[in-house]
């Protein structure tokens, strides 16, 4: 009877182990992406500088508002 018990308790000590192990790993790959997302500066991509009805034809895009310089 002592022996069940103590199988049981070690099997479901060690689910709850897995779990907060689980739980941890979440959170620390949801810190890093928030860090990675917030610490990176893309650079400017190339655009269309302003929309034409050759463009909206064509299926090209251009950003709403460029925050790149105009070389």
């Amino acid at each position: 009877m002592i022996c069940a018990l103590t199988v049981w308790l070690l099997r479901r000590s060690a689910l709850w182990l897995l779990v907060g192990a689980g739980v941890l790993l979440l959170a620390a790959a949801n810190t890093h992406l928030v860090y990675v997302a917030t610490v990176s500066q893309p650079d400017c991509v190339a655009h269309l500088r302003q929309a034409d009805e050759k463009s909206r034809s064509s299926g090209s895009f251009r950003a709403a508002i460029s925050s790149c310089t105009s070389q």
